[in-house]
């Protein structure tokens, strides 16, 4: 086929991303439902130990940056958590982290679609289902598009899209922090595990959708510069910065609003807003960079959704063409296709239920990031002489505490995020061990 790679050993990408594009690209796919939709959820399950949920969220989130970090130190393939299990424990391990997190990021962007259609509304003033889903079907193929075009283009706006969010959230934490030297009510902390431990976890375990989407950063291992040091300071750079926001926010909240309110609001930062001013326009930006947060993690997850299959392809563990580079743009455009129609089905499909999708979603990372621990853990054993330019610090401690750290909240969780996991993980087996050996499998 004129103008596309044909096969794997010409199927490359193209360096052309630094340090603060890469961060920008893992802080525009961290700020978004999260902290916009969900964080009234988590407020909601764990009363105003929602505060500690969130410390407990990002310290899971934070080790296992750690743990990425020092693999894709000596890692620059792109496929991030799979191609460090590859490399540590083989293809079927690695095929089911990949299958995982091709799927995450389809759900999670999906959820966050439907995140972007609620803030869509209220700014808009339009009401009714039909507005709902043509917003969440509407974003992810707009976001296909633009990753088309190619990923020095997508790191360009996303650039701009995290300055938005990052000063939306900025001042939001500023009119908070005034408004709390003044009215400070002690009775909106207490009792501070209004709901018990269980309920703090049960807050966390939600909550960790808004720290998931730093790893899309391993995603980009063969498309910025200099990667061995690059990778590693755009993924601690991109957790610093949303961990110190969200904490920020979390405190604000809890302090401006009862919590039993902020499990009911659908968009907690305009509750917010609207409590702590009657500017309508700082509400209105408020309600603006809500949809730029969303839609820029909705803009990361396919950028990364899109190199997970791209990269699996390339190994014969997904359907060809899904490894084909267009040779105007050098983007994987089969797989960005797939990727952004996927994500627009599911969200108009569940456009009512955004818990739902982020539990699912939350499962499936967890299982992945359980793996980069191991993956850690298993390549200082099996390798210990490569040289890797960023080390976890107190190994192998941080590595085994993040491993537990997984596995405890993926217990916390709900039903239905367990169960729908393991479907997925059935269907998963049954095309590594069925249809891995079809024709539809192998190169032509």
């Amino acid at each position: 086929m004129g103008g596309e790679s044909q096969n794997k050993l010409t199927a490359t990408l193209k360096r052309n991303v630094g340090v603060f594009g890469a961060a920008s690209i893992g802080i525009a796919n961290i700020i978004g439902a999260g902290i916009f939709v969900l964080s009234g959820v988590a407020a909601g399950l764990a009363g105003p130990s929602v505060i500690l949920s969130f410390l407990i969220a990002g310290f899971v989130a934070l080790l296992t940056a750690l743990s990425s970090s020092e693999l894709s130190s000596f890692i620059t393939e792109t496929g991030a958590s799979y191609s460090f299990t590859k490399r540590a424990f083989g293809k079927f391990p690695a095929f089911l982290v990949g299958w995982f997190f091709y799927f995450d990021q389809i759900v999670g962007a999906a959820a966050v679609s439907v995140g972007f259609a609620a803030y869509f509304s209220i700014l808009l003033g339009l009401q009714g289902t039909t507005t709902l889903i043509l917003a969440a079907i509407g974003i992810p193929l707009v976001m296909l598009v633009l990753n088309l075009v190619g990923i020095k283009q997508v790191s360009g706006v996303a650039s701009v899209m995290v300055l938005i969010k990052i000063f939306a959230i900025t001042l939001v934490i500023f009119l908070g922090a005034f408004f709390l030297t003044n009215h400070f009510d002690p009775k909106h902390y207490t009792p501070f595990f209004a709901t018990g431990f269980g309920g703090t976890f049960n807050g966390a375990a939600v909550i960790f959708f808004a720290f998931a989407g730093f790893n899309t950063v391993t995603m980009l291992s063969e498309e910025v510069r200099n990667p061995e040091k690059t990778i590693p300071k755009a993924l601690l750079l991109a957790f610093v910065v949303t961990f110190v926001i969200y904490i920020g926010v979390a405190f604000i909240e809890v302090g401006v609003l009862d919590w039993h309110k902020l499990g009911t609001v659908a968009s907690p930062l305009d509750a917010v807003v609207s409590a702590l001013s009657n500017n309508r326009i700082i509400i209105d930006f408020v309600s603006f960079s809500a949809l730029i947060a969303t839609g820029s993690v909705v803009l990361s997850s396919v950028t990364a959704g899109a190199r997970s299959s791209f990269a699996m392809s390339r190994d014969n563990l997904f359907p060809k063409y899904f490894d084909r580079i267009g040779k105007k743009f050098e983007t994987p455009y089969f797989s960005i296709i797939i990727c952004g129609v996927a994500m627009s089905v599911i969200a108009g499909i569940f456009f009512n239920n955004i818990v739902v999708i982020a539990s699912i979603f939350n499962f499936g990372t967890l299982f992945t990031y359980l793996f980069i621990h191991l993956s850690v853990i298993k390549l200082r054993k099996k390798e210990p002489h490569i040289n890797r330019p960023f080390k976890v610090p107190l190994y192998p401690a941080f590595p085994i505490i993040g491993a537990a750290s997984c596995i405890a909240l993926m217990y916390y969780l709900s039903y239905t995020a367990k169960v729908a996991s393991f479907v997925w993980f059935l269907i998963g087996l049954l095309l590594y061990f069925v249809l891995i050996n079809r024709s539809f499998f192998k190169r032509s």
